[in-house]
């Protein structure tokens, strides 16, 4: 049976409040904990043609076009996002290489002149023939989604048999200039164990970045629990015997992967321990999903309406405002580890990767 989740079911929506007359608008989106914001993730589509067993249910039903964002939309989204110090920006879904025109978005955002990055996550299928699309129109940073080096568990994961597109998809990427390429690897106990060397081998042999990151409760099947989580600090280990490794920054940065490079120079591999080791306190990213809704955290369980107002003729000051209103609203951090932990009714999907 299909799964819709109805809008309105989502996550309680934050109404927009009335104009009140206030100060001049902050320069930088700063949250109660003094945490400055400069990172917006933009789902311009909750579409995928992936199934992956730790993002979505195998049935879906998809929000009508009229639901998501316009392409005018994100770009005056972002152009306001710019002016309270957001630069860097990066396109997600679903999966934002099935959207119609993207290379359209891509050169239209790069127009703006606001941007110091711009990047996009796919799960590389479309990437044969879009690369070199995309790399006219701008873009110049990828994350691609692999989480197996195996073609039959690739389809057990994906339920899609796709798995030489992805890595032609990624041939392609490199061939026309895109580095670094950064392959996103979900790892779950039960699929992830037995395939971690060989990633970093690939890390090692290619010009790609290998990030492994651990599984989170966003899942639409509700497959989630602490012991599927495989760690970063086992993926660590584990790879670190074989092949020693150094951490490639010595101090604390915003970024979510923390980066270790293999001692004798040879490439480099990202962990992301969300679960385990959360990096809250050092949080930069906002996220916008493809119907129009501000979230301050990817767990968030309530988020800002924006496109209601924006539709509405809401001017760009009073867009301002939600945005700031919403980032000082932020939480200190997630609570997957606590007794209370609230899992968000949306998927991963439908908030955006």
């Amino acid at each position: 049976m299909a799964v819709f989740i109805p809008l309105e079911a989502m996550a309680p929506v934050r109404p927009a409040r009335a104009t009140v007359e206030r100060g001049p608008l902050p320069e930088r989106l700063v949250d109660g904990f003094g945490r400055v914001h400069n990172n917006l993730r933009i789902s311009i589509t909750d579409r995928c043609n992936f199934r992956c067993i730790y993002c979505m249910p195998e049935e879906m039903e998809f929000f009508p076009r009229e639901f998501i964002l316009t392409y005018e939309e994100i770009v005056r989204l972002t152009r306001i996002a710019a002016r309270l110090g957001v630069d860097k920006v990066r396109l997600t879904g679903g999966e934002p290489l099935v959207r119609r025109d993207l290379p359209i978005l891509v050169r239209s955002l790069g127009d703006l002149g606001v941007l110091r990055d711009l990047s996009l996550t796919t799960n590389g299928v479309r990437l044969p023939e879009m690369a070199q699309e995309l790399w006219d129109a701008g873009l110049r940073r990828l994350n691609v989604s692999l989480d197996t080096l195996d073609p039959q568990k690739f389809a057990e994961l994906t339920r899609r048999n796709l798995f030489h597109r992805v890595i032609a998809g990624l041939e392609a990427a490199a061939r026309v200039g895109f580095h670094p390429i950064k392959i996103n690897v979900v790892a779950i106990r039960g699929y992830a164990e037995d395939e971690l060397l060989d990633f970093a081998r690939l890390a090692r042999e290619q010009a790609y970045q290998v990030r492994f990151i651990e599984f989170m409760p966003l899942d639409g099947d509700g497959m989630w629990d602490h012991a599927r989580v495989l760690t970063a600090r086992e993926i660590l280990e584990t790879i670190g015997a074989v092949y020693p490794l150094e951490r490639a920054h010595p101090g604390p940065t915003p970024e979510p992967a923390t980066l270790y490079r293999f001692r004798d120079g040879r490439g480099e591999i990202g962990l992301i321990p969300t679960v385990t080791e959360p990096f809250c306190t050092r949080c930069n990213r906002i996220r916008i999903t493809a119907d129009g809704k501000l979230r301050y955290c990817l767990f968030a369980i309530e988020e800002t309406d924006l496109k209601t107002p924006l539709r509405a003729g809401a001017s760009d000051e009073e867009i301002a405002w939600l945005i700031v209103d919403t980032v000082r609203g932020k939480w200190a951090g997630h609570a997957i580890n606590q007794a209370g932990f609230i899992k968000p009714q949306r998927n991963m999907s439908q908030i955006g990767g």
